[in-house]
């Protein structure tokens, strides 16, 4: 089933695409905690803006750290923030180089592009 998701402050068609989206139970670092993932987004729709946020995190079992960049996603009509982007895909464990480093600090990822339930209107495509 499709659906279709709208900034809830403006209903603007984000135009985010079911068939972009993670499944409920794929696991990140990051946690999936009323949020929807995708891995795809129409970087048209959106402004972006980069956050430098200090914070303990956990990446792995074995490691955490202090500061973790990422970036806003604002609904290019009316500017409210709908979600972030983060590069924390699967977890990669036993990689070469990683020594005892966490795996974002070392191996780029590709990212992704995690929205806000409670700011999305979301409907079914008819």
């Amino acid at each position: 089933m499709a659906y279709i998701y709208r900034c809830k402050e403006c209903a603007t068609d984000l135009n985010l695409r079911t068939f972009h989206l993670f499944p409920s139970d794929f696991y990140f670092e990051a946690g999936n905690h009323g949020t929807l993932s995708f891995a795809v987004i129409d970087e048209t729709q959106f402004k972006f803006e980069k956050e430098n946020k200090f914070k303990p995190f956990f990446e792995t079992i074995e490691y955490w750290g202090i500061q973790r960049n990422r970036t806003k996603i604002k609904c290019n009509v009316c500017g409210k923030l709908v979600g972030h982007i983060y590069d924390d895909g699967p977890p990669l464990r036993d990689s070469p180089n990683q020594w005892i480093l966490g795996p974002s600090q070392v191996i780029p990822r590709a990212p992704r592009y995690r929205f806000k339930i409670k700011a999305l209107n979301i409907t079914t495509e008819t």
